[in-house]
């Protein structure tokens, strides 16, 4: 009998073996050759090179972070206990989720290897492996952790918050991309980490990933759905009062709408959401998405594929109503400074040494004197504004002179008009036959340019500072602009 019970103990550490083997072989190591484009001087750009993780899943796909294969110009992956790599290229990226598929166009790569199967968003306290080829070493790593935390947090790539799954497993650069598995199956898939902090890492949850993954089905991506409204917490019992809201009722107050979401939503400003999609919706703006746990109720929105609907019940004039809202905007639609981009070149216009570029979060990122800017991203677009041109920078020359402090300076007017986005601006810049162009602030304060000296200036200009062209592709291109 004991012999009995000592052979079923080895078959079954057996089977444990040859399963987690199974699962290594579906690991992936990701090689890219990243385009480093410059936002202060957007005609220029280097590259570099960065490694990270992935996983093999049906399809003959490898799932992985876009922040990965970001800007990407050359990408090679290598299997797990292989040294051959092979070509690869992105055919799906989610800048938004963070996650990106890969596929090798030689089949070979996936000869003998089982695909990673896609489980379900893991429990609190659940026990997870972290696969992926971090730094400190060249071989595959594997750490183990639990589930720490689930709640909605911003993502580090786009700037938008989504739901994440927080483990306790040591998450390091080169993990990135790699699979948390648990009970055999993909969990989700690891993100960032809390660098000054001690076993902090955060990985795309698994609803997530199917939701990028039915969304590409037709071969276009079309995001996570934003409502396209500024909400205010009704924690306070005093605002309760005020809209006559019984204490035992909860919600979210509508501040605002934004103009180009008011003609697809019949929400109305002060109106109090009360629920979504059946969920109560709590006075924090959280709601309980699985017994005694809770989250933005952004959750229940991010269940849906764009174009589908979402139930919100509605207090409007102390009546309770119920509405379904079509999901139509994402959250570039209703910003006015957009999200961050990836793989593509900033847009950019010189004219006599001025270099003009609309306000970017990469922008943001990366300026000196941004406190003044960081307001427009606060802002909504406007019929009348949807989107702001700053004067990047000036290339010294004889005819600006005393002008070179101008940088990431906001412009309001050209020639004493507002004007609605870059390409109008480009557009009245380029038909202008005037004597001078004059930029002005909020403030009033005025940039002079004479159209002649600038238009004599600016081959020399161009050939000083070794730049090839004056504008960005897109502007380049005829009709592009139309």
């Amino acid at each position: 009998m004991r012999f009995i019970f000592i052979l079923a103990l080895l078959s079954l550490s057996l089977f444990a073996n040859e399963k987690d083997y199974k699962t290594k072989e579906a690991i992936v190591k990701i090689y890219t050759v990243s385009k480093v484009v410059s936002y202060k001087e957007p005609w220029n750009s280097s590259t570099s090179r960065s490694s990270g993780s992935g996983a093999i899943i049906s399809g003959n796909r490898i799932l992985t972070n876009a922040h990965v294969v970001a800007n990407q110009t050359f990408i090679e992956v290598q299997r797990y206990g292989e040294r051959k790599r092979y070509i690869a290229k992105v055919i799906n990226v989610s800048h938004q989720a963070d996650m990106a598929l890969l596929e090798v166009e030689n089949k070979d790569f996936f000869k003998g290897v089982t695909p990673l199967t896609l489980g379900e968003l893991p429990e609190m306290e659940q026990k997870i492996v972290v696969y992926g080829f971090p730094m400190g070493g060249d071989t595959l790593s594997a750490t183990s952790g639990v589930v720490s935390r689930i709640e909605h947090t911003r993502y580090a790539h786009s700037g938008e918050s989504f739901l994440t799954v927080q483990v306790d497993a040591a998450v390091n650069p080169g993990n990135s991309g790699g699979p948390a598995i648990s009970n055999g199956k993909i969990v989700g898939v690891v993100m960032q980490n809390i660098s000054q902090s001690q076993s902090i890492g955060y990985i795309v949850p698994i609803n997530m990933v199917k939701h990028f993954l039915v969304d590409i089905k037709d071969g276009i991506y079309d995001g996570f759905a934003d409502l396209g409204l500024t909400i205010q917490k009704m924690e306070n019992p005093t605002i309760k009062k005020y809209y006559n809201i019984d204490d035992n009722s909860t919600g979210i107050l509508v501040d605002n709408l934004v103009y180009s979401a008011e003609n697809s939503t019949n929400i109305q400003d002060n109106d109090i959401i009360t629920s979504i999609d059946g969920h109560s919706i709590k006075d924090d703006g959280t709601v309980e998405y699985r017994p005694h746990e809770y989250t933005s109720y952004h959750y229940f929105i991010d269940q849906h594929q764009m174009g589908e609907e979402v139930a919100l019940g509605i207090i409007r004039d102390q009546k309770n109503i119920d509405i379904n809202i079509t999901l139509e905007h994402t959250a570039n639609d209703v910003l006015l400074v957009k999200t961050k981009e990836y793989d593509k070149m900033p847009r950019y216009f010189i004219y006599g040494g001025y270099v003009f570029s609309p306000l970017s979060r990469n922008l943001l990122a990366i300026g000196r004197n941004k406190i003044p800017l960081r307001y427009y991203a606060t802002q909504w677009p406007t019929e009348e504004k949807k989107e702001v041109v700053v004067l990047l920078k000036v290339l010294p020359s004889d005819i600006n002179r005393g002008n070179y402090g101008f940088t990431l300076w906001p412009i309001e007017k050209l020639n004493g008009k507002t004007f609605d986005s870059f390409n109008t601006f480009y557009k009245r810049i380029e038909e202008f036959k005037g004597d001078y162009l004059i930029l002005e602030d909020t403030d009033g304060v005025k940039v002079i340019i004479n159209r002649k000296e600038a238009l004599e200036k600016q081959s020399d200009i161009l050939k000083k500072y070794n730049i090839e062209y004056d504008r960005s592709i897109d502007l380049r291109i005829k009709g592009d602009t139309e």
